[in-house]
């Protein structure tokens, strides 16, 4: 179930979320065309929320057939869909290692592994139908989780890119307000082929982060292990 799928400190934060989530598997889980799998949806949920520093909310999954992986942006194999593609290509051109100096694994666990959540604002949709389940109900599981995170983390970095990630910046604006100096948030276009050009190219959301955590005592991310 997904609900057990998530780690336990995720469980105990969302408890409140478990009908809605319960839902949620009930009418997607068994789909045969799912994207993700069922069991790779609440992969994002793996680790503690406590770990949790840099939070970059995405859209929905890559709806190419087995592609994703649970995580926003990551992949499953090595071929790159163009948002994760321009995603290695702006986080070479910001923080200025090269190509041969290695790139981060497809599927970012390295980035989860140090406090990176990658969360898509809808957990699932269709194979060959991006956007399927934007009506589902994933905006109010989703709304909670940030909400949890901009409440508890002692120093929380969010980034939105694109126009449903950023709508949580509206939806939970008194949240975002009343989290003061403890959260940083950094606005973008979306990576995708389509936008890339309009503002995320040239961005440098990358070197912003680890500035930013820096500045609070924090260790940076090694965004190429």
């Amino acid at each position: 179930m997904w609900f057990q799928q998530m780690h336990p400190e995720w469980q105990e934060a969302l408890a409140a979320e478990r009908p809605l989530l319960d839902r949620l598997e009930a009418q997607l889980g068994s789909l045969p065309n799912l994207a993700p799998r069922a069991d790779l949806v609440m992969a994002a949920f793996a680790t503690s929320p406590a770990s949790v520093r840099v939070l970059i909310v995405g859209q929905d999954p890559y709806p190419s057939p087995g592609v994703a992986v649970g995580r926003a942006f990551a992949v499953a194999g090595s071929k790159l869909p163009g948002s994760l593609r321009n995603i290695f290509k702006e986080l070479t051109t910001d923080i200025g290692v090269g190509p041969l100096d290695g790139d981060p694994e497809p599927d970012l666990t390295c980035w989860q592994d140090q406090g990176v959540m990658l969360l898509n604002r809808h957990l699932t949709t269709l194979e060959e139908q991006a956007g399927a389940h934007f009506a589902a109900g994933w905006e109010d599981f989703t709304d909670a989780v940030v909400r949890h995170l901009v409440a508890s983390c002692p120093y929380l970095i969010v980034v939105l890119w694109g126009a449903q990630a950023q709508q949580l910046k509206k939806t939970l604006q008194s949240d975002f307000a009343a989290a003061g100096e403890s959260l940083f948030v950094i606005e973008g276009v979306h990576p995708s082929p389509l936008s890339a050009n309009r503002g995320f190219f040239g961005s440098r959301p990358f070197s912003a982060i680890n500035r930013q955590l820096q500045l609070h005592g924090l260790e940076p991310i090694d965004w190429f292990i």
